[in-house]
Order: C-alpha cells, then sequence, then structure tokens
C-alpha cells in the first residue's frame, strides 16, 4: 500500500460515519427549492450534489478543498526551480483535503511515472481513425480503449466488497492520469506534426514537464505554463458537464476509464471546454479585422460594442457563478506579465480587460462582466508555439481528469448511490401550476 493509498484508508472510515449520521439525524431538512425556471433551466443554482473536492464560491472564485487559488499558488510544492504549482500537489490536496508536502507530491510523480505505458492495442485503435478527426474524437476514444486494463472492472467481476471499491478505482485512476499525457501527446504528434512521436523524458522529469517535452516543447517556459494550466483547470465543483458526467456514469459503477472517456465527450461542447477557442478566434478576427497589430482602445471599444448589437456575445468574459474577475484569469495574467509582457496578443487581452466590462455593463450585461479563465488560454499557449486550437481541450481534458477522477474515488469511498433524479413533463407542470394559482 503507498503513502497515498494509506492515508485515503485512514480517512475514509470517520467520513464514511459523519455521512451515515448526517443522513441519520438531518435526512429530512430540505437543502434546496426548486423554481420552475430552474426546472426549465437546467437545473442552473440547484444543490443537488455531494463533491468533496471543490467549491465555487461567487466572490473568491474556486476553492479546492477550502484553499483559494491564489493561496495554493503560494503554498503548493513547485518543480526544482520553477515557480507554477505541480499538478501533483493538487490532486493529492483533492484527494486528502490536506496541503501536500514537496515529498508528497514528488511521491506522486515519480508513482504516474512508473505507469505510463500506452498499451500497443490503443495506438492502433488512434491510428485507425482519420488524422483529421478532432483530437477530442481521438482523445475520448483513446480512453476507452485503454478499458480493457481496468482494475476496477477486474476486481468488481471477481467479486469485491462495496466497501473496498474505491481501492481498485483509485488504482485506475492513477494509471489513467498518468497515461493521459502520453495519449494526448501521441494525438498531438499524429494530428499535427506528421506522426513523428517523442519518447518519455527522464524519470526524473515530473508529469507536467515530461508532458511538455513529448508533445515537442523543450522552453522552459512552456513547461512552467503546462504546470500552471493543468492545476487551474483541474476542478470546477461538481455540477459543471465534465464533473458531472463522471460522476453520473460512475454512480452506475462504470469503471473509471468508462466515466472518464464519457466526461470527456462533454467537455468537448462548445458551451464547455470548446469556449477558449471561441475566445481565442475572437481576439484574432478582430486584430485583423482592426488592421493588425495591437488595435487602438477606441477600436476596440467599438468592435465589442458592434459584437453585441448583432447579438452574439464575447468570448472570454462573464461567468454562470462568479461575481467578480476569475481568479484563474488572474493567475495567468500574472504569468503573461513575468514571461511575455510584450507579446501582441496579451496586449490586445490586457487592453479588453479594461474596456470589456464596462461596455457590457452599459448593454445590461452588470451581474458578470469580467473575465473568465479562457480569455487568456489560447493567447499563452500561442506564444509558446502551440497554435493549434483544435487541441487546447485536450489539454482541458487531462487537467479535468485530475478532479473528477479525485471526485470519483470519494464517490465510491462513500457509496454514493445510482443518481436517479425524478423527472416531469410540461404536462405535469402545467397542472401544478394551475394548481398552484390562487382561484378568483
Amino acid at each position: 500500500m503507498t503513502p497515498l493509498e494509506k492515508k485515503l484508508a485512514e480517512m475514509i472510515p470517520s467520513v464514511r460515519e459523519e455521512r451515515r449520521a448526517l443522513a441519520r439525524d438531518h435526512g429530512d431538512e430540505a437543502v434546496a427549492t426548486v423554481s420552475i425556471t430552474q426546472l426549465l433551466g437546467g437545473l442552473r443554482g440547484v444543490r443537488g450534489l455531494v463533491t468533496e473536492t471543490s467549491v465555487l464560491d461567487p466572490h473568491e472564485g474556486i476553492r479546492f478543498r477550502g484553499h483559494t487559488i491564489p493561496e495554493l499558488l503560494q503554498r503548493l510544492p513547485r518543480a526544482q526551480g520553477g515557480t507554477q504549482p505541480l499538478p501533483e500537489g493538487i490532486f493529492h490536496l483533492l484527494l486528502t483535503g490536506e496541503l501536500p508536502s514537496r515529498s508528497d507530491a514528488m511521491e506522486i510523480s515519480a508513482e504516474w511515472r512508473r505507469r505510463e505505458r500506452l498499451p500497443e492495442h490503443v495506438t492502433r485503435v488512434i491510428d485507425a481513425v482519420p488524422r483529421d478527426a478532432h483530437p477530442m474524437t481521438q482523445l475520448t476514444i483513446g480512453i476507452a480503449a485503454m478499458q480493457t486494463e481496468s482494475v476496477f472492472a477486474r476486481r468488481y467481476r471477481e467479486g469485491i466488497e462495496r466497501a473496498q471499491l474505491w481501492e481498485p478505482t483509485l488504482e485506475d485512476a492513477m494509471t489513467l492520469i498518468a497515461r493521459l499525457p502520453l495519449l494526448a501527446a501521441y494525438i498531438y504528434r499524429r494530428s499535427f506534426r506528421g506522426g513523428e512521436h517523442l519518447p518519455a523524458a527522464d524519470r526524473t522529469l515530473d508529469w507536467a514537464g515530461n508532458f511538455a517535452r513529448m508533445l515537442g516543447f523543450e522552453d522552459p517556459g512552456f513547461a512552467e505554463l503546462l504546470r500552471l494550466y493543468l492545476f487551474l483547470l483541474s476542478d470546477h465543483e461538481g455540477g459543471n458537464v465534465s464533473a458531472h458526467t463522471v460522476h453520473l456514469v460512475g454512480s452506475a459503477l462504470s469503471d473509471p476509464y468508462l466515466a472518464l472517456s464519457a466526461g470527456m465527450n462533454g467537455l468537448a461542447g462548445p458551451l464547455h471546454g470548446l469556449a477558449n477557442q471561441e475566445a481565442l478566434r475572437f481576439i484574432l478576427e478582430m486584430r485583423d479585422r482592426l488592421g493588425g497589430g495591437v488595435p487602438a482602445r477606441a477600436a476596440i471599444e467599438s468592435h465589442v460594442r458592434q459584437t453585441l448589437e448583432t447579438g452574439r456575445v464575447i468570448p472570454g468574459y462573464g461567468h454562470a457563478v462568479l461575481r467578480t474577475t476569475d481568479p484563474r484569469y488572474v493567475a495567468q495574467r500574472n504569468f503573461a506579465l513575468a514571461h511575455m509582457p510584450d507579446d501582441e496578443l496579451f496586449r490586445i487581452v490586457d487592453a479588453m480587460q479594461e474596456i470589456v466590462p464596462a461596455v457590457l455593463r452599459r448593454h445590461g450585461k452588470a451581474k458578470s462582466p469580467w473575465p473568465n479563465v479562457d480569455a487568456h488560454t489560447g493567447v499563452l499557449l500561442v506564444h509558446y508555439g502551440l497554435e493549434e486550437h483544435d487541441f487546447y481541450t485536450v489539454l482541458f481534458g487531462v487537467s479535468r481528469a485530475l478532479g473528477t477522477l479525485a471526485s470519483l474515488v470519494w464517490d465510491r469511498a462513500l457509496g454514493l448511490p445510482i443518481e436517479r433524479p425524478k423527472s416531469v413533463s410540461l404536462e405535469w407542470l402545467r397542472e401544478h401550476v394551475r394548481e398552484m394559482t390562487p382561484k378568483a
């Protein structure tokens, strides 16, 4: 048993007992009401899930196990000589609720690097797909193809006590996370670099640093950016499409490979993981339409205003929950100020953050007019030469695996049941409204 497994084994019994006590002593107490608007609007804001790993605060952004992003940027372990948090550290925190030491993070890093191996049949399956298939299509196929090695599926067939299901779930999660950079790099090199694949780097290199090398980027700045990116996008509480999908499919006791593959299909949607591409495309099109270079502020404001007047949105601005500038955006902006202050696209993004919120307020978008994480991501990647926009969501997927799989381990540890909400028809709603309307 690894130290990480031992730590979880010590924690789980007390958390299970707490859950049982809450159900026993307070099971009939309501935590939410549902309006017809929420029912017809995707259940937005309805409290209906238990997720241990993170909570989205409207004013502080994501709190990972109670810790804010600015706090974690200072307190999580870093690579040797680096300035950005190691993704290994956020995974330890998401799983255990405890801030990791450097040795904790290095232990996970070594374990992931030890598990690096793509089964031969996985690359054969990927190679059977056209090279121009969307990278997210290839990613979901590759994750599903790896399911043949699921320890959870094997242990479940053999017979395992429900209380122990978290153990093979963690085993699969560790292997999946270890192999995702290999799979993602294989897809990138196959789709955009003529199939010239690069081997995994020195085993002493951390998970994100090795990922950067396999993609083909030697600049230490890109490895630092990747560490930051994989940390920032790792989790976003349980109700977003990718996290909820992994939870939903996992609630049927589907193994982690099948659950994560399903979640990645949700991430691939334009209203979820593709948003960073839309934000970058908006910036590039605006720059070209306004004559290239860094447009004048008045020209940017006019373009934004005209965009809104045609009924379109400004990608990278606004958020369903946040009522302040996204701390993930701030972290990326600070990275850009340190590493690429004169970059043309960054200067456009920097100008937009001062212009766009005021325009949105004038157009009645005052509820959430501030920049979110998607406003910055693509610009940073382009600066280091990763210009293939269709690949950005694959990077998002590698990051989001950290939070969704950590959550899945706890779903199994707590024995959460299969998810089965009750649905109603429009006819039922019409009758309900008639019954609730006071009679004259």
